[in-house]
């Protein structure tokens, strides 16, 4: 599995760790950015995950700032994107199972290593349930979205 990784310039010590990681585990993963501390704008690195995703360079992607609530709000304006912001283990897969979640966001100024990568291999690990209930909810997330985006249903 190919997995995008990006963050701004608080997330970029904690992206190069994750990143590591997730070619230890075994994933292949695609540096988006940034590449140092010098200040950036996270929406740019959500944006670059997004595509990413919705052009099949990758499969899912780990999206990383301070607190994770700017990359989370950012990703989740593209429209297929389904982003979380996760700090237990619990919401990083559940929100694969239940949300077909697809990016995972984290606050690289809220958690620590140690606990960023037990998130990350949980999301990784996690499989959509494709249960009915979870398909139809996730069927009228995927409506909203179209209704915002295109003035109709």
């Amino acid at each position: 599995m190919r997995i995008a990784v990006a963050s701004d310039h608080a997330g970029y010590e904690l992206k190069e760790t994750i990143k590591s990681f997730l070619e230890k585990s075994g994933y292949q993963t695609l540096d988006l950015g940034t590449c140092s501390t010098d200040p950036v704008d996270y929406p740019d690195f959500a944006l670059a995950i997004g595509n990413a995703i919705l052009e099949g360079r990758a499969e899912r992607g780990v999206l990383i700032c301070g607190s994770g609530v700017g990359a989370s709000i950012a990703a989740n304006k593209i429209r297929g994107i389904r982003a979380g912001l996760c700090h237990d283990t619990y919401s990083a897969h559940q929100g694969v199972e239940h949300d077909n979640m697809n990016v995972l966001v984290l606050g690289a100024r809220i958690i620590g290593v140690e606990l960023a990568k037990e998130l990350a291999a949980a999301f990784l690990r996690a499989e959509f349930s494709n249960e009915e209930r979870h398909r139809r909810r996730v069927g009228k997330v995927e409506s909203i979205e179209r209704s915002q985006t295109s003035g109709k249903e």
